[in-house]
């Protein structure tokens, strides 16, 4: 069981029988009662967000959450196609419960799903990626200011601020958090 104490970002909880995650809190402490924190909570399964107030020393359950190896074979309408390494069965997640991560695939490529009751709910991406530059515009010449960026197109097809140095077909890493570019591969 977990506690008000145990909140933070991130936290994965099980609240009325449904699966949450923890997106912002706020320990709070009035004058008179007793203490509480505030929330905000992501429904793991259709991306809603509600605003939930615990009291302290509340306890709530750990939702059962598992953890498996998965290939992203595709992309269909609104959403993505995963396959289990283990059985071959497929799964399709709805892009909103992917919150951007979707950005920063490549087809064929692996990643850990969490699954809950056979439903994959999110998936779990490296700090940073490598990608390749597929469109930008070239640097002009004497176009030289401290920290000047362009915007390039990367095949997973989202578009990172870069340095003006880099080329079309150049390898770059990018932060999967931030969005941001962090330097050549």
């Amino acid at each position: 069981m977990l506690s008000t104490s145990d909140i933070k970002n991130g936290l994965k909880i099980e609240l009325e029988g449904e699966p949450y995650e923890v997106v912002d809190f706020l320990h709070s402490k009035s004058g008179r009662g007793g203490a509480f924190v505030k929330t905000k909570l992501k429904h793991l399964l259709n991306g809603s967000v509600l605003e939930y107030t615990f009291r302290s020393g509340e306890k709530f359950k750990k939702p059962d959450l598992e953890s498996k190896e998965m290939q992203y074979i595709y992309k269909e309408d609104n959403a993505l196609v995963f396959m289990d390494m283990d059985n071959y069965e497929q799964f399709f997640v709805p892009l909103e419960n992917l919150g951007g991560k979707e950005d920063f695939l490549k087809e064929g490529e692996q990643v850990k799903a969490v699954v809950y009751k056979e439903q994959v709910v999110d998936i779990n991406l490296a700090a940073s990626v490598t990608l390749q530059v597929v469109e930008t515009e070239p640097g002009v010449k004497g176009n030289t200011v401290s920290g000047a960026t362009k915007p390039a197109k990367v095949e997973s097809g989202v578009s990172i601020s870069v340095p003006l140095f880099v080329e079309q077909g150049d390898e770059i890493k990018v932060d999967t958090r931030t969005r941001e570019y962090i330097g050549r591969a």
